[in-house]
């Protein structure tokens, strides 16, 4: 799933940091020592919000419109964007064992060829699903 949510950068000159929130995502926050940092910490802290609460099967709040965030002389609002998808495909390779069931005719055939069932699984999936 692709996502944009506007964020609040905040500069700190006392810390010399860059806070962002996001007010849409309750608990979603972090900061870098430059605004671009800032802004791919952003990235990286929204997508981790957005997964969790995709795993947890949480309503996704819908984004506000930038225009509608009020914000203070010291702060922009910018659009911040996640793919919850992408991140999954480069951070969570991890090996999940699956049972499935097959006809004892086509078991053997595979068999046979010598054909990986993991990888045929794999592919099969990533079709189906357009990934």
């Amino acid at each position: 799933m692709k996502y944009a949510y506007p964020a609040i950068f905040t500069f700190d000159k006392e810390d010399k940091v860059y806070y962002v929130r996001f007010p849409d995502i309750e608990n979603c926050f972090t900061d870098g020592k430059t605004l671009a940092e800032a802004l791919e910490m952003g990235e990286d802290a929204l997508t981790l919000m957005l997964c969790q609460m995709e795993d947890d099967k949480v309503q996704i709040p819908v984004p506000s419109n930038c225009s509608a965030i009020k914000s203070q002389s010291n702060e922009t609002v910018s659009l911040v964007f996640a793919d919850t998808t992408e991140y999954r495909r480069q951070n969570d390779s991890k090996a999940v064992k699956k049972t499935l069931t097959i006809p004892n005719w086509l078991n053997i055939m595979a068999e046979r060829q010598g054909i990986n069932f993991s990888a045929v699984l794999q592919k099969a999936l990533k079709e189906e699903l357009g990934v």
